[in-house]
């Protein structure tokens, strides 16, 4: 690593922001949470270091529209004058991750001094002006990923929203695995335990009640059924209004301003890497080459091992992921997977959620941890970024240093099966899902299905075929790899488009 202090990067001072207003109209939109946080980041640095930035870097929103461009604002609330600005392209999870490598580049290539990663969504306060007034969008989330998704054969079958998607990769994982349906959701319960116990015991989590696998699992107090095989305890918890942010000074920035030692947290080199932007467009749904690879480049660029690190955050959207995400880490189901607290617990505010974990793990390392791993994921299962945390200088790390290994994620990556719109004759499962209304009624099934010739095809399986819905949802046998036939449909689409193909089951 270098050995000049002025080329090595450390993070200074976090902030994070739970912005609870009575009253909706009284509540901090995105820009204010952003602004908020890296005053706050500021006064836990010392003060003195905003009107210092030589770069702000900010995760983009979508709560708040009209908002122009988020840096600039950013910048000029906060009194700075960066020659660095950027705002990434949409509200990405793996950006706050992301942006810090890009943020410790800078420092290690010597054109910046001091910069600011920020970001904040105000969900809840946005949905909730938009039911007093009667119009905008109550659910921001699902109605830009329904923008993004329109026209698509993905969407003409409902998936649209990452609650709709990831439960693919549950399905498709749990039956490579060789779980049964109670195997695969015992271990969901128990990861998500864990995470609502180490959110109970952080200040800056959205939601402090610790709670039992029992409850994870339990239908009682509102846990409705969402997407097949999850319930509203296991996905993300959109309804937040938070901010969180950081600053990483130089090394010899930082021990100028007379920051003590032990409050400064060192940055390890990190990998990235992502998937095709069309769900269909995988090559399995079973693993992802993007965690595999960012996770164990992380690891072997910082030479670190498993056993090495005190604390991980693995990003918990939804359950599959910090599933293969520990997998490929080696991390055990026992132990938690966050300090913060995951994204049901902690906070789901889109994009930023790993500013709030980089936040959490800069205090896990200032209490005395000595490694730590923060692994984010963006889109639907689309990005991974991992970054590797420490007390001490990173072995390994110097900068700038390339984080990009999409070239190691494609050499990794299956052929894609060729997609087919219109189909006709037998297949077989390759992985499903099973969306339901709020009153817990079944809606209707997907099936992403692999047709005689080993292409990939989508077909519905009716929610008033309660015999097919049972067979996917009761964990007898597995769905996944049984045979069946694709038949044309006569009902239109969730978009109200071209009618869909049925799944119907062999015998």
């Amino acid at each position: 690593m270098s050995s000049d202090p002025r080329r090595i990067p450390v993070i200074i001072g976090v902030g994070q922001v739970n912005d609870r207003p009575e009253d909706p109209a009284r509540g901090l939109d995105s820009l204010g949470l952003m602004v908020e946080a890296l005053r706050r980041a500021d006064a836990d640095a010392g003060g003195g270091w905003l009107a210092r930035l030589g770069s702000v870097a900010v995760v983009d929103q979508i709560s708040c529209p009209g908002l122009g461009d988020l840096a600039d604002g950013v910048a000029a609330a906060l009194g700075a004058s960066p020659a660095h600005r950027k705002v990434t392209p949409g509200p990405m999870g793996d950006g706050p991750v992301t942006l810090l490598a890009e943020a410790c580049n800078l420092i290690g290539a010597g054109e910046v001094e001091v910069a600011a990663v920020t970001g904040g969504e105000a969900l809840r306060t946005a949905a909730r002006r938009a039911a007093a007034s009667g119009g905008g969008e109550a659910n921001a989330s699902r109605a830009s990923s329904e923008r993004r998704s329109k026209g698509m054969l993905r969407a003409r079958y409902g998936l649209t929203a990452p609650v709709d998607v990831y439960p693919l990769y549950e399905n498709g994982c749990r039956a490579a695995w060789g779980q049964s349906l109670e195997e695969g959701q015992d271990e969901s319960a128990l990861i998500w335990s864990l995470m609502s116990k180490v959110a109970a015991e952080n200040p800056d989590a959205w939601l402090r009640k610790p709670l039992e696998p029992e409850a994870i699992l339990s239908p009682d107090g509102g846990n409705r059924p969402i997407a097949f095989p999850y319930s509203k305890l296991m996905v993300a918890n959109g309804s937040v209004n938070q901010g969180a942010g950081f600053l990483v000074a130089s090394l010899a920035a930082a021990r100028e301003a007379g920051i003590p030692e032990e409050r400064l947290v060192h940055v390890g080199l990190a990998a990235r890497a992502q998937e095709d932007a069309d769900i269909l467009r995988r090559d399995r749904y079973d693993r992802t080459a993007t965690i595999e690879v960012s996770i164990r480049k992380t690891l072997e660029k910082n030479r670190v091992a498993a056993e090495d690190l005190d604390a991980v955050e693995l990003y918990s959207c939804f359950p599959c992921v910090p599933k293969m995400a520990r997998r490929v880490l080696g991390w055990p189901a026992d132990k938690p997977a966050t300090v913060y607290g995951g994204l049901t617990f902690g906070g789901g505010p889109i994009g930023n959620v790993m500013s709030h974990a980089i936040a959490a793990m800069a205090g896990r390392i200032r209490e005395g941890a000595k490694l730590g791993l923060v692994f984010a994921n963006g889109g639907h299962a689309t990005y991974s970024c991992t970054v590797v945390l420490g007390r001490e200088p990173i072995p390994g790390a110097s900068f700038p240093a390339e984080f990009d290994h999409q070239a190691d994620a494609d050499a990794l990556r299956d052929p894609v099966p060729e997609l087919v719109e219109d189909y006709a004759g037998p297949a077989t499962v390759e992985t499903y899902t099973v969306f339901y209304a709020r009153d817990g009624a079944p809606r209707n099934g997907v099936i992403v299905a692999r047709t005689a010739q080993g292409a990939r095809t989508v077909a519905i399986v009716p929610g008033d075929d309660a015999d097919a819905i049972a067979w996917l949802t009761d964990g007898a046998q597995e769905p996944v790899g049984a045979a069946g036939e694709i038949v044309p449909g006569t009902a239109p689409g969730p978009d109200g488009g071209a009618p869909l193909q049925v799944w119907k089951r062999a015998g």
